[in-house]
C-alpha cells in the first residue's frame, strides 16, 4: 500500500490565490510583533511549564519504506545527489498525511501503517488533514463533503491505529486559519474537532492527539489558546503542534509553543510538538512559503528535546516534497531535498542527543558540499536548434510562477547550457529551482547546475522560478549558449 501522503502547503504569508495569508504578508510588521511579544512573555510564564514530557526521550517514530524519498534513494544509487539526501532526509522518520477522502478503506490504510510501526518497534506520526473547507478553499482546498462525514471518516480512520502508542496531527490549519468562516461555522468546526479528538482517544488510548497551534507569527499565543480551548484541547487532546510546513526558528516556535501552554494554564497533562523540517535557516525574506530557496533542514526528529514543555521535533512537512511552485504540491523533487540537506549543519547521529533549540548557524558549510565541477559550456555544433517553452503556472496581484523547458533540436549534444531572455514589462526572479538565474535589468540568465548541465541531441531540460510584477506578459525570445531558440 502507498501511504496516503499529501504534501500540506506553508502555513505562512505572502500565498498566491490565497487573500487571508496575503493579508498576513502586508502585516508581516505586527506578525513579527505579535513573535516578539512572545519570547518577552515566555522568559516570566514558562518557569511554571509542565514539569514533564509526555513522550519518553528515547522514542523511535517511524520511518515510512514506501516514503517517496525512501523510493527516489533506492532507485538513483549513481545519482550524485544520492549520499547526502540518504543521509539527511530518507535516514529520517517523516509524518504520513492522510488527505484523501476514502472513508470505506481509510481503516486498512491506517492499520497498514500502524501494523507496520508496531513490527519495527517504532512509533508512526500521523497528519490527518480532511476537515471541510479545509485552507478555507484555497490551494490545498478540499476534505470531507460536511462535519457530519468528517466524524464518521475520524472514527474509521481512529480504528485502524490499534493499541500501540501514535503520534496525531490533527489537522493543520483547522484552528488558526478560520477567516472564511462564521462564527457559527468556526464554533461547529471546533466542536468537530474535539469530537475528532476524543474519537482517536477512546479508539487508541496510546495514542497522543495535538491541535493545531499555528506558529510564531501567525495569530498571537493568546488568541490562539482560546481558539483551542474552544476546540477541546484541555479536555481531549494531549496538546498543540507549530510550525507545520513553515520555517520559523525552533527557537521562536518553542517559545511561541510555551505561551500558548502558559494562556492555556499550563496544564500539566499538555504539551508541544515542533515542525522542524525545513526550519534549520529560518524564514525566508519577505515570508516567502511556496519553496523559498536557501532553506535548510532542521533539528532532527527526536523526542530528546531537552525540554519538558516540548514533546517532540518531528518532520511532519517531509522535506523535498514541492510545496506548488518548484513542482506539483506532494511531487519529490530530488533538487529541492539536495539543497535543503545540503544547507543542514550536519549528519544526524547515531544515538540520541539533546538537541539545541537554536537553528544551525547558516555560516557553517554542509558536510558534503554540493558539486562544484561542471561540464565546460559549449557553443552548440554547427546546425544545432532549440525550442524554448514558456508557461506562467501560477500567477497573483503582484507575483507570478513560471516554468521554462529548454529542447536540444539540433544534432549533437549541449554540454553545460545558459539561457537568455529579456522580460518585456516589470518581472523580477526572487527564486528559482534546477537553474542558477542572475538578473541585470530586464535581461536574465538562466545556467544549468552542473547535474543538468548536459542536454543530448534531442532532449530537454527544465526549471522554474518565482518572481514578482506581472506574469501577464511573456518573454518572446531566448537564446541558448548565444544561439536563437524558436519559442513554442
Amino acid at each position: 500500500m502507498t501511504p496516503l501522503i499529501r504534501t500540506p502547503h506553508p502555513a505562512g504569508a505572502a500565498a498566491p490565490a490565497r487573500g487571508s495569508r496575503l493579508r498576513r504578508a502586508t502585516a508581516i510588521g505586527l506578525a513579527a510583533g505579535l513573535a516578539a511579544a512572545g519570547i518577552a512573555l515566555s522568559t516570566k510564564v514558562t518557569a511554571g511549564a509542565a514539569v514533564q514530557g509526555s513522550i519518553p526521550a528515547g522514542t523511535q517514530f517511524y520511518k515510512d519504506p514506501n516514503s517517496q524519498v525512501a523510493r527516489w534513494v533506492a532507485a538513483n544509487p549513481g545519482d550524485s545527489r544520492q549520499p547526502v539526501i540518504s543521509r539527511r532526509i530518507a535516514s529520517q522518520p517523516q509524518a504520513i498525511w492522510f488527505s484523501n477522502y476514502r472513508p470505506s478503506t481509510v481503516t486498512n490504510d491506517v492499520k497498514t501503517v500502524t501494523t507496520a510501526a508496531a513490527a519495527a518497534g517504532q512509533v508512526p506520526v500521523l497528519a490527518v488533514y480532511e476537515i471541510p473547507n479545509r485552507d478555507c478553499g484555497g490551494a490545498s482546498a478540499g476534505g470531507a463533503p460536511d462535519l457530519a462525514s468528517y466524524d464518521t471518516w475520524v472514527r474509521n480512520f481512529a480504528a485502524g491505529l490499534g493499541s500501540g502508542q501514535s503520534i496525531i496531527i490533527l489537522e493543520p490549519d483547522s484552528i488558526a486559519l478560520t477567516t472564511c468562516l462564521s462564527a457559527q461555522q468556526q464554533a461547529d468546526r471546533f466542536a468537530s474537532l474535539s469530537r475528532a479528538a476524543a474519537a482517536i482517544h477512546a479508539a487508541s488510548p496510546n495514542a497522543k492527539v495535538y491541535l493545531d497551534g499555528g506558529h510564531s507569527a501567525w495569530n498571537s499565543a493568546s488568541e490562539q489558546a482560546g481558539r483551542l480551548r474552544s476546540a477541546g484541547i484541555l479536555t481531549n487532546a494531549d496538546g498543540l503542534f507549530t510550525n507545520v510546513s513553515n520555517f520559523n526558528t525552533t527557537a521562536n516556535e518553542v517559545n511561541f509553543a510555551k505561551n500558548v501552554l502558559a494562556a492555556l494554564g499550563n496544564p500539566p497533562n499538555l504539551h508541544a510538538v515542533v515542525d522542524t523540517s525545513r526550519n534549520g535557516n529560518g524564514p525566508a525574506p519577505g515570508g516567502a512559503w511556496c519553496d523559498p530557496s536557501g532553506r535548510a533542514i532542521g533539528n532532527y526528529p527526536t523526542a530528546n528535546t531537552g525540554d519538558p514543555a516540548i514533546d517532540a521535533f518531528l518532520w511532519v512537512k517531509p522535506p523535498g516534497e514541492a510545496d506548488g511552485c518548484a513542482g506539483a504540491a506532494g511531487t519529490f523533487l530530488p533538487d529541492v531535498a539536495y539543497a535543503l540537506a545540503s544547507a543542514g549543519s550536519s549528519d544526524p547521529t547515531t544515538s540520541p542527543t539533546t538537541p539545541s533549540t537554536t537553528p544551525p548557524p547558516t555560516t557553517t558549510p554542509p558536510t558534503t558540499p554540493p558539486p562544484t565541477t561542471t561540464p565546460p559550456t559549449t557553443t552548440p555544433p554547427a546546425g544545432a536548434a532549440c525550442s524554448v517553452s514558456y508557461k506562467v503556472s501560477n500567477a497573483w496581484s503582484g507575483g507570478f510562477t513560471a516554468d521554462v523547458t529548454v529542447r536540444n533540436t539540433g544534432g549533437g549534444s549541449v554540454n553545460g547550457w545558459s539561457l537568455k531572455w529579456t522580460f518585456p514589462a516589470d518581472q523580477k526572479i526572487t527564486s528559482a529551482w534546477n537553474a542558477k538565474t542572475t538578473q541585470s535589468g530586464a535581461t536574465v540568465t538562466a545556467t544549468d547546475l552542473g547535474y543538468n548541465g548536459t542536454i543530448p541531441a534531442g532532449g530537454s531540460t527544465g526549471f522554474g522560478f518565482q518572481g514578482t510584477g506581472s506574469g501577464t506578459t511573456s518573454p518572446t525570445a531566448f537564446t541558448l549558449n548565444g544561439a536563437a531558440c524558436t519559442v513554442s
